[in-house]
């Protein structure tokens, strides 16, 4: 399984800090309620508990006191140490101490400023030891990384922990309340707080659902999506390279780290400074209200070796607000309570109270705004609007704004587009005569807030009303699909009904009988395939001319007329130009309709006569990949190549080449202005040059020359793959597995050690990450099998 360093640091660290007797077997998970601290920031002229505080500055004050109970026996010395970094001890008056028994000395509780320099923050309760001051403060200073590290990777799992802790309240809360609808629920909580969903525990009864979800719960959380994945660089990095790196920001406890359920047997890292006096025991911060609770995975020693509990807090760095973005482009409709403004990129906005005070703003056509409150809701995948009706100019399609403050400092979401009824009607666009009985009729409506449509019906005279499907288009149109295979013509009505509103908007429309029509059959000489123009030709089943047998092969409209491709079977082709020949078009109700026809001059034709790629230059700044084979080009590349006319053609320089994907998407078309030369009337040379194309042109490609409105037939060309940016591969000796580092990796397939991919490494569709963990290579290179071109093998030089 893939882990990140995150992973490695807060299981090494977690496990240094567990006592010695917790390493002979699995330990317990950390469900043990241990103290609670009251900590309260101040930044300016602005206080806020640390449950709201993701990262402190320089120049926060604080105020720190143990809460512990009236009765409390033991009596526990509160430490704080300000750390600058795992190579840097901090002075002494950074180590600071309060006496937690103290009813009304100001030594009871901490009142600090983070000084300038600082980096991280950990705090300490110890039981009252003579000598307990010393000797912490000479471990702080003695070996500041283990406790750099400790403040990450605590952190990070309290975070991990957060939102663990929101999944199954959640999952409970929806078992207590409405299990048959956990099926739905679950999947959008495991988005919200990108949790790893057992999708196998939504296909049992509903009375099992709940607990098959919350099954095995350390394996549930995934990476915390609200900063940049880049540990996944670091994936598989060794032990020493992981203590270096987890100190850096890059490498640090905001980026990746599972929930850590269990600790293991590394003590080693703190075992240089443990003593008969001190043992240290690591807490999870569950931070709510004006505090945290701490979590402990073992009950502390008052014996000793005593139990040192170690607390991280926040680092001390520049504030970093989440990513959100919104979850799809749709306008969104606003006219029930509880509208949900969809977001992702940020699941500890839904565990945490870092995000405060969110709302939306909204802007009416007429200038008018509006402030609206938003409470976040992992269950329903976003924000939920949660205040009053919106004013009446607040009608149609309006602009909305998220913010919010992250801690101290405000932040920046998505904007959005809301919708409201407002009343208006709807009306057919363009040929409202255009509904023909027999076959379904796409119709495109036009009206106001399309999103909050509630149903769409069609009535046929007194009928009783029938759904239809639609879409929404843009921000102010329906697609329909009108059913009227079976129906007679007459006349009918399109209902429109929105939601919360009682009646329904009508358009009143007809539908026409229309008899299939046959006005021309083309046939080109030489050629085995035809066109038939006409109306109704989806009634067609087949055409017979001469020797020549069709059979339909794709029906197209081109305004109000039909345009029927045929396909001849067998091997005959189409005689001479001038030939006449009758026709026989038999339709699939069984009529017969009876034409001549003249064949017309042959298309023009042409072969690919030679190619040549060029590679370009290797990237200046990564690993140049090695192509195999003469048809694969490169997007960094360039391809000349030439065609030759066939034997009744001459190619004249009004002639283009279109380029064009195997599966009819977006073309390019080749002109004398950008990119064709005319050797002679046999003979043309093209130069394509991939950077110009569109970007959704790639993969197999074929071309065809143009002339007028003929076309020759569609040739494979070349295969245009986008090559991805590596930038470094690191193998260490030895290791099973290498580490790829680089930029758009989706658009590698596979990795593998040898060029026939026996011992592969599979690549995710949509992979967002910077690096990839891969076999070790068996010759010096990789073997990468692209998405843009599956069928070649590409080199990556692993040295």
């Amino acid at each position: 399984m893939k882990r990140g360093i995150g992973y490695l640091a807060a299981t090494w660290v977690l496990s240094a800090l567990a006592p010695a007797s917790l390493h002979a077997a699995d330990p317990a998970p950390f469900e043990l309620p241990g103290p609670a601290l009251d900590i309260l920031v101040m930044r300016g002229q602005q206080s806020l508990p640390i449950a709201q505080v993701p990262s402190l500055a320089e120049g926060d004050r604080l105020s720190i006191e143990a809460d512990l109970p009236e009765d409390q026996g033991a009596r526990f010395i509160l430490v704080s140490a300000f750390l600058r970094g795992a190579t840097n001890p901090p002075p002494k008056d950074w180590v600071q101490f309060a006496e937690t028994w103290k009813k009304k000395d100001k030594k009871k509780a901490l009142v600090l400023t983070v000084p300038k320099g600082a980096r991280q923050m950990v705090l300490f309760l110890v039981p009252d030891t003579g000598g307990a001051e010393g000797v912490l403060s000479d471990v702080v200073r003695g070996k500041p990384g283990e406790f750099v590290r400790a403040t990450q990777d605590l952190n990070q799992a309290s975070l991990d922990r957060s939102r663990l802790d929101a999944f199954m309240a959640a999952i409970r809360a929806q078992e207590n309340s409405h299990p048959e609808y956990l099926r739905s629920v679950a999947p959008t909580l495991a988005r919200s707080l990108s949790m790893k969903l057992n999708e196998d525990c939504l296909s049992k009864v509903v009375e099992m659902q709940a607990s098959c979800l919350l099954d095995n719960r350390e394996s549930l959380v995934l990476a915390d999506v609200h900063s940049s994945s880049i540990a996944e660089t670091l994936t598989g990095a060794p032990t020493d390279l992981a203590l270096q790196l987890s100190a850096t920001r890059e490498g640090g406890y905001g980026y990746y780290s599972p929930y850590i359920g269990v600790v293991r047997d590394v003590a080693k890292i703190f075992g240089a400074f443990s003593s008969p006096q001190f043992d240290y025991l690591p807490t999870i911060s569950v931070r709510k209200n004006d505090g945290i609770s701490l979590l402990l995975n073992a009950a502390p020693s008052f014996q000793k070796p005593k139990s040192v509990m170690v607390v991280a807090m926040p680092s001390i760095e520049a504030n970093s607000p989440p990513r959100l973005r919104r979850n799809g482009d749709a306008p969104i409709c606003a006219a029930r309570a509880g509208t949900v403004l969809p977001v992702e990129g940020a699941p500890l906005i839904f565990s945490t109270n870092y995000a405060r005070d969110v709302t939306l703003s909204l802007k009416a056509a007429s200038g008018e705004t509006v402030e609206l409150p938003l409470e976040a809701r992992a269950d329903r995948g976003g924000y939920v609007l949660t205040g009053a009706d919106l004013p009446p100019a607040f009608k149609g399609t309006v602009e909305g704004h998220l913010y919010g403050h992250w801690g101290f400092d405000r932040f920046e979401g998505p904007d959005f587009a809301l919708q409201m009824p407002d009343g208006g009607k709807w009306t057919v666009e363009g040929d409202a005569a255009s509904l023909v009985v027999g076959r379904d009729n796409g119709l495109m409506l036009k009206g106001s807030a399309p999103s909050c449509v509630e149903s769409v019906m069609v009535r046929q005279g007194d009928g009783a009303p029938r759904p239809l499907e639609w879409k929404v288009q843009g921000r102010d149109a329906l697609a329909l699909t009108v059913p009227l295979t079976d129906r007679k013509p007459g006349a009918l009505s399109i209902e429109v009904k929105y939601q919360g509103v009682a009646q329904p908007s009508v358009i009143a429309m007809r539908s026409y009988a229309q008899a299939s029509r046959i006005d021309r059959l083309l046939l080109h000489a030489g050629d085995r395939a035809a066109i038939l123009s006409g109306q109704r030709l989806d009634q067609v089943e087949s055409v017979e001319a001469g020797e020549l047998s069709f059979r339909p092969d794709g029906l197209t409209r081109e305004g109000s007329a039909d345009r029927l491709r045929l396909a001849a079977a067998g091997d005959a082709v189409a005689p001479e130009a001038g030939s006449e020949m009758a026709a026989r078009v038999k339709l699939r109700d069984g009529r017969i309709v009876n034409m001549n026809v003249t064949v017309v001059a042959a298309r023009p034709q042409v072969a690919l006569l030679s190619k040549n790629i060029s590679v370009g230059a290797p990237p200046a700044d990564g690993k140049a990949l090695v192509l195999n084979g003469d048809d694969l080009l490169p997007d960094s590349g360039r391809l000349v190549f030439s065609i030759e006319a066939g034997a009744n053609t001459k190619l004249t320089p009004t002639d283009a080449i279109e380029i064009a994907p195997m599966d009819d998407g977006a073309a390019t078309r080749l002109t004398t202005a950008n990119g064709l030369r005319l050797e002679s009337g046999k003979v043309m040379v093209a130069t394509l040059d991939p950077k110009t194309l569109a970007s959704a042109l790639f993969g197999p490609l074929r071309f065809r020359l143009l002339r007028g409105n003929e076309a020759s037939d569609w040739q494979p060309l070349v295969t245009l793959a986008r090559l991805p940016q590596i930038e470094a591969i690191a193998c260490e000796n030895g290791a099973e597995s290498c580490t790829i580092k680089g930029r758009d990796l989706f658009l590698i397939d596979a990795v593998g050690a040898t060029p026939t991919l026996d011992k592969v490494a599979q690549v995710a569709h949509g992979y967002t990450g910077s690096s990839l963990n891969t076999p070790a290579p068996q010759d010096g290179k990789l073997y990468l099998r692209l998405r843009d071109a599956p069928g070649s093998i590409v080199e990556l030089p692993a040295t």
